[in-house]
């Protein structure tokens, strides 16, 4: 009886910790890129996510910038909610998912200044003018995605 009673007690615990348990931490990555500056002291590095879950879905790319050498020290400088859909969902594919949704360009117009364009109309979440004298300049061009002009990579 007393084990039986001890087996009720801890299938509230059970029933609760098995959902949760489900619920992991796993964004996956539809796209990256990543784009050294020209002196080579600075990686600048676009990737786009996409959520998944019951009303929390959504896509969102993110533009970190670290010094070489310190791979664990990205800073993000530019984030976005896409409102496009990716091509290729759930699978990281820098062909047909090149740009995350919003044809995100990005190139070093000198080593102290990085250029970052895209097309659509995201949501900007966060968007950095200058990090540790690095000037970035975000610009916003108009037009539709060209499916031919995404399917070249822009940079490796």
């Amino acid at each position: 009886m007393a084990r039986s009673r001890r087996n009720w007690m801890l299938f509230p615990w059970v029933v609760t910790a098995l959902p949760l348990a489900a619920c992991t931490h796993y964004n996956p990555t539809v796209w990256k890129m990543r784009l050294p500056s020209p002196d080579g002291q600075w990686i600048a590095t676009a990737e786009t996510d996409q959520y998944g879950g019951f009303g929390t879905a959504y896509i969102a790319t993110f533009v970190t910038l670290q010094r070489k050498g310190a791979p664990d020290h990205a800073e993000v400088i530019d984030s976005v909610a896409c409102n496009a859909p990716v091509p290729h969902t759930y699978e990281l594919g820098n062909v047909a998912n090149q740009g995350g949704t919003i044809d995100l360009q990005m190139r070093w117009v000198a080593p102290t200044h990085l250029m970052i364009t895209y097309r659509s109309n995201p949501s900007i979440v966060l968007q950095v003018v200058k990090f540790s004298g690095i000037d970035i300049t975000t610009r916003h061009l108009s037009g539709k995605i060209d499916l031919q002009q995404r399917a070249t990579p822009i940079s490796r």
